[in-house]
């Protein structure tokens, strides 16, 4: 065993230190001190503070490396991304990597980490999506919180990014973001909000790009309005890396710490100066660096087990693959046949473990397959490279690698992404993989159809293509430092694949909802799919997909059964029960999905509102509970500026994806009770649907006309006046003058409660 201990975390500010500060020593502590500090201010005894990256391995840079350090940081252990161990959807799992990840920081004197990244995956094409944990705003969340509550509870902070809507890497620092308020309330902002308000993060980071016309870091709306005023945040917000264009105004609209080091000190001393900013604004962000310094609290260096911290990499690793296929049952295989099996493909030897850019971690160690291989069997697999890593083609490692598949049993073939293909910083171009992996996989299966495909790649790449040349497909993403052990635990059978898709696999790129609206041109990007994001638009226009959202196989099989649905309070308790009918443990993954039967408003088919990772022996049976909020039932209302639950039936799907729902039930909900806000522009079938607005403006127009009753009227005359405003009746109802208008507009809202 082996351990790793060293600098001392800083201490906290003492009280009271903005009192005895000049306005110069506090415009100071509003920006960094260099690429990786905050301000100190020794006389007033405040502390630098060291943050650093690190989503899935601590990248804190060496002494005396470049200010990326993106080669040159201290070993840490390297967990898998946010790519694979969201696929794991073990909420328990996440909150111990986040307190292995918070020993390290402490070990290392950091303060905050980076991290996590909870923006959507709107577009399979962002190449910065192997950091992101889903297309669903809800599984980020939750399993984002989950690592915040880890990291945190060992006295480290973290950094909630990107806020917000921050979805590609193409032109990133400055595009313009044109989505809707329900598009950012529905998907974007939720996984953000769900972190804010159940983990409490103690920062959130800022985002580069402009949303609707605002760049983020100048964005008063969202950094003051939605995230204090709505959340109740009550942290610190710090930029991304040279996110701020202008101090002053990024003070204004909420954002306390520009990062890095940065000019513009005098410039918001003179706007102070002369009225143009108000010093409380500035007082309100310094209290937030200090309540920051004061947070960091560690006293100690502390100490963690390189070894146990490898140990936990690969226990994460094996949740995070995903079994795509598996045609007669080829995997698992048995170890005592290794001279049968053919292992082909570089990333068997040199493994793809991690991302590019930002979060890039020198890690403790690093296993291969080979090497995995060697230690599980006593004996060195056969091993042919087939492809280099630069994607040139090269005929002869093709030619070998054919020999070698045509004299064994089975193959194991490791194809994925090359690093130039996906990083921070640029985004993909398609979905395939490089041609000269193809060109090995067509000539390998040519001599032997007994083919299992393992992947490595930080986002989905296509498989429809070449799918029926394979038996079986292991999604391995990007797994981390201990990947190659535990991609063997897998394939040999000492472990059961639990991993599921936290992203739809599509048949092609053309099938994405964002196909024709991303990047964007001109500095502008539409949102143009807007709520229908991933399985929300596949399932809902029924498209075909290759594989789908919350999809996964196992070397066991499971049922469910017993679905009762029990009102509790404002929201539903979901119960079921899941079965292992097979002959091995295994973990079962049991979504559940809402689905509004009749909306006043376009609604997705259904979304997972709730999921439980459950493990289970053979024969076992175990009740699975699942409680829904009112929120699940939800909508964002643009006309009311609220979430609203209409009265009516839902339907609650359980399954093992979405598209593969094994139990259904239909709760029918009241409502919350608040009646829609009427005006004069609401038409008229608004009017006589509303439980208030109905009675009275049938009483008004009795007054007004004295003729027949409503009951009266051709029906036909009324299905073609319901589109009209109530205003228009004035044109055509003498008798509704605008100041009758007026008296049932005020009649509705002295009778309708708000909250």
């Amino acid at each position: 065993m082996t351990q790793q201990s060293h600098s001392e975390p800083v201490r906290g500010a003492t009280a009271g230190a903005r009192a005895g500060l000049g306005l110069a020593s506090k415009v100071a502590l509003t920006t960094g001190a260099d690429f990786w500090h905050t301000a100190a201010i020794p006389e007033a005894g405040v502390p630098a503070l060291l943050v650093t990256d690190g989503p899935h391995g601590l990248r804190k840079q060496s002494e005396g490396g470049d200010a990326l350090g993106l080669g040159d940081s201290v070993p840490a252990t390297c967990f898998p991304p946010a790519v694979g161990l969201g696929s794991s959807w073990n909420v328990d799992l996440i909150h111990t990597v986040g307190t292995a990840l918070g020993d390290e920081a402490r070990a290392e004197g950091v303060s905050v980490l980076l991290g996590p990244g909870v923006n959507i995956r709107r577009s399979p094409l962002c190449g910065r999506n192997f950091e992101y944990y889903s297309e669903d705003p809800f599984l980020a969340g939750t399993l984002g919180a989950a690592w915040v509550l880890g990291v945190q509870s060992r006295g480290v902070g973290t950094s909630l990014k990107h806020f917000a809507a921050n979805n590609q890497e193409t032109d990133r620092m400055r595009v313009d973001v044109q989505a809707d308020e329900r598009t950012l309330r529905e998907i974007y902002l939720p996984a953000f909000e769900r972190i804010v308000t159940t983990a409490r993060p103690w920062t959130v980071m800022c985002s580069y790009n402009t949303l609707r016309g605002v760049a983020v870091s100048e964005n008063r709306w969202l950094l003051t309005t939605v995230l204090r005023d709505e959340w109740g945040f009550d942290g610190l917000v710090m930029s991304d890396w040279g996110a701020v264009n202008d101090r002053v105004r990024a003070l204004a609209a909420g954002l306390d710490l520009t990062m890095p080091a940065a000019a513009g000190d005098d410039a918001v001393i003179a706007a102070v100066e002369s009225g143009a900013l108000d010093e409380a604004i500035v007082d309100t962000a310094v209290e937030r660096v200090l309540a920051l310094v004061d947070r960091a609290t560690a006293t100690d260096a502390g100490r963690y087990d390189t070894d146990a911290h490898h140990a936990l990499a690969a226990a994460a690793a094996t949740e995070s693959a995903v079994l795509l296929m598996n045609e007669g049952g080829l995997l698992p295989l048995e170890a005592t046949a290794l001279e049968s099996i053919a292992v082909i493909g570089e990333f068997a030897r040199t493994p793809r473990f991690q991302g590019s850019g930002s979060s890039q971690v020198v890690p403790t160690r690093v296993d291969s397959v080979l090497d995995a291989i060697t230690e599980l069997a006593g004996t060195a697999a056969r091993f042919a490279p087939g492809f280099r890593l630069d994607g040139v083609a090269d005929p002869d490692l093709v030619a070998e690698a054919v020999t070698l598949a045509g004299s064994a049993d089975t193959v194991l073939l490791f194809l994925g992404l090359p690093t130039a293909v996906e990083s921070e910083g640029f985004d993909r171009t398609g979905l395939a993989l490089p041609a000269d992996q193809l060109t090995l996989l067509d000539a390998v299966a040519d001599v032997n159809p007994r083919v299992a495909v393992v992947l490595s790649n930080g986002a989905v790449v296509s498989v429809a293509e070449w799918r029926d040349r394979a038996q079986a497909i292991l999604e391995g993403w990007l797994l981390g430092q201990a990947g190659g052990s535990a991609t063997v635990d897998l394939l040999f059978g000492l472990a059961t694949p639990s991993g599921r898709l936290t992203e739809t696999i599509p048949l092609r790129l053309e099938d994405t909802p964002s196909r024709l609206n991303f990047p964007g041109s001109d500095g502008v990007v539409v949102y143009g799919e807007r709520i229908h994001v991933g399985y929300r638009w596949f399932d809902t226009l029924d498209v075909p997909v290759a594989y789908p959202f919350g999809f996964g196989l196992s070397y066991t099989t499971f049922d469910y059964a017993d679905l009762a649905l029990d009102p509790s309070g404002d929201g539903l308790t979901v119960s079921f029960t899941v079965t292992n009918t097979g002959d091995r443990a295994g973990a079962e993954v049991a979504q559940v999905y809402v689905r509004d039967v009749e909306s006043t408003v376009d609604r997705p088919v259904h979304e997972l509102k709730g999921f439980a990772k459950v493990l289970l022996v053979p024969g076992e049976s175990r009740q699975v509970t699942i409680a829904l909020d009112e929120r699940a039932f939800a909508f964002w209302s643009v006309r009311e500026h609220r979430w609203v639950v209409e009265a009516g039936d839902f339907e609650i799907r359980v399954g093992a994806s979405s598209r593969d729902i094994r139990l259904a039930g239909v709760h029918t909900s009241p409502g919350d009770g608040i009646p829609p806000t009427l005006t004069g522009m609401s038409t008229l079938g608004e009017w006589f649907t509303h439980p208030i607005g109905g009675p009275l403006l049938a009483e008004a127009f009795a007054a007004a006309g004295g003729g027949p009753g409503l009951g009266d009227v051709d029906p036909l005359l009324l299905k073609m006046a319901a589109g009209a405003p109530l205003t228009k009746l004035a044109a055509f109802s003498p008798g509704m003058t605008g100041t009758v208008i007026d008296g049932l507009v005020e009649a509705v809202r002295e009778h309708t409660f708000r909250p």
